[in-house]
């Protein structure tokens, strides 16, 4: 008895919050880029009888449904473009040979296996993107000898041409174009704009550092006094000035030659470092945003692609079902029940994907609509935190909605949605401001805390280091 009642007392109730597996296949469709819903619908189709495709002829322009083969989009906004020139035929659809509720086969185009959007977002000239992507940041008086110093990089990124030679070119102090030369150096590819092999190089290592790699021990000291000598393959010379070993400067050359390119625009593997998306290549955008008579509308692609409905058949098996209960066998109810339940499942998560991103691209163009008309100079501050208490979901909602997806713009320029958010771009200048307006000086870990209530994690020591380098005393000595 007593040793019944000790066990009782030791009892603790405890209360957890389990998430119900039709919350996380909710969550997980949210979270799906078009192209990865794509697959998971065709994955669903092929292992689901009582899931039908409803195939629509949509436009290969624009994706919109036929009607009576015409597509209204087209001939409403682009009647005197003649797309056949800049489409290829061989677009990425969706086919059907049989619609039997049972078995039918999903084909598509093994050529050419891409979505129609995607032409849009095919990547710009190299030159086009960096100008477009400088000017961006620049004053408008700067232009000019942004655009010069664009149009003399070599096919290799280089810039040959010496700076005091463009300055008298241009009529400008060559300070200034030193200066408008290390903002090009900072938002294009790790390496573009360098002067000379040892220069390119070390932008590249710059980067490296900056994005958190481990550098091994001199490869620093080898890139800014003995690149010659490296090339040379004079290792034990380096070792002796650098006074270690042959097999440190061994190991620095490996990293030199495998994390770092003489190329730097034409290898694709190192140092892409675009400030904005419009290098983005054959990119599927999640949503589209058009203007209509002046105003700003939001479509959500996968509405056009993918209509899906429980399978005719399947209905009609139901009803039967319900009518003549003893008329199936306990197998056959188990399977019917278990197929239609998860047919209606599957589409309502669908569904809800589809609602949830259009809510939340819809109060983007309403909170940034200057960014999307007139670019990144308009853009506002704004979080994900932010925008989930602006439309009344949680914080975690918008970023699975977000996470990997992109949005065409007006001027049919596709971006990110991370590009709507300025927490990543602004955080020093939120760091300064909160401290310009404290009433006392604040620790790192103060305005850490108010940099979270604003939407903004990081963690205090990123506080600190942005603080320095903002040229901002600790609050010891403020």
């Amino acid at each position: 008895m007593d040793m019944q009642m000790s066990q009782e007392q030791n009892q603790t109730q405890e209360m957890t919050i389990k998430a119900s597996p039709s919350l996380i296949e909710a969550n997980y469709i949210l979270s799906l880029s078009l192209p990865e819903l794509r697959q998971t619908i065709l994955n669903e189709l092929s292992q689901n009888p009582a899931l039908e495709l409803v195939d629509h002829e949509t436009c290969p322009f624009c994706g919109e449904v036929m009607v009576g083969g015409k597509c209204e989009n087209c001939s409403r906004e682009d009647s005197k473009t003649d797309h056949t020139d800049t489409v290829n035929e061989d677009l990425d659809s969706l086919y059907y040979e049989s619609y039997s509720a049972t078995s039918r086969s999903l084909v598509s185009d093994d050529e050419d296996d891409f979505d129609p959007m995607s032409i849009v977002a095919s990547e710009q000239d190299f030159h086009e993107s960096l100008r477009s992507d400088l000017h961006s940041i620049l004053p408008e008086e700067d232009y000019e000898i942004a655009d010069y110093l664009i149009e003399s990089l070599d096919e290799n990124g280089y810039l040959r041409q010496p700076l005091d030679a463009i300055a008298r070119e241009l009529g400008r102090d060559v300070q200034r174009v030193e200066w408008v030369l290390q903002r090009l150096q900072e938002i294009a590819p790790a390496g573009v704009g360098a002067r000379n092999l040892q220069e390119c190089l070390l932008l590249q290592l710059r980067y490296l550092e900056q994005e958190g790699e481990i550098i091994p021990e001199y490869v620093r000291a080898i890139l800014e006094n003995y690149i010659e000598e490296l090339g040379s393959h004079k290792y034990g010379y380096i070792a002796r000035k650098l006074k270690t070993s042959p097999e440190k400067v061994a190991e620095a050359r490996q990293f030199i030659k495998q994390k770092l390119s003489p190329y730097p625009s034409l290898d694709p593997a190192v140092g892409r470092t675009w400030k904005s998306p419009s290098r983005s290549t054959y990119i599927s955008p999640d949503v589209i945003i058009f203007e209509r008579e002046g105003k700003l509308e939001v479509e959500v692609v996968e509405g056009r692609q993918f209509e899906l409905r429980l399978s005719p058949a399947y209905q009609q098996i139901a009803k039967d079902l319900e009518a003549h209960p003893n008329s199936y066998s306990e197998n056959e109810r188990t399977h019917i029940k278990e197929y239609i339940s998860r047919t209606k499942m599957f589409i309502s998560n669908v569904n809800q994907r589809r609602k949830t991103i259009y809510k939340i691209a819809s109060a983007l163009v309403e909170l940034q609509e200057d960014f999307i008309r007139y670019g990144v100079r308009h853009l506002k501050p704004l979080t994900r935190a932010m925008l989930a208490d602006y439309i009344g979901v949680h914080e975690s909602t918008v970023s699975r909605a977000t996470a990997g997806k992109y949005v065409m713009l007006p001027n049919r320029k596709v971006i990110p949605f991370s590009d709507f958010f300025t927490a990543s771009l602004s955080i020093k200048d939120v760091i300064k401001e909160i401290i310009m307006s404290e009433d006392k000086a604040l620790t790192d870990r103060q305005i850490c805390d108010k940099l979270r209530e604003r939407g903004i994690r990081v963690a205090r020591r990123t506080v600190a280091k942005y603080r320095a380098e903002l040229g901002i005393l600790p609050s010891t000595l403020r």
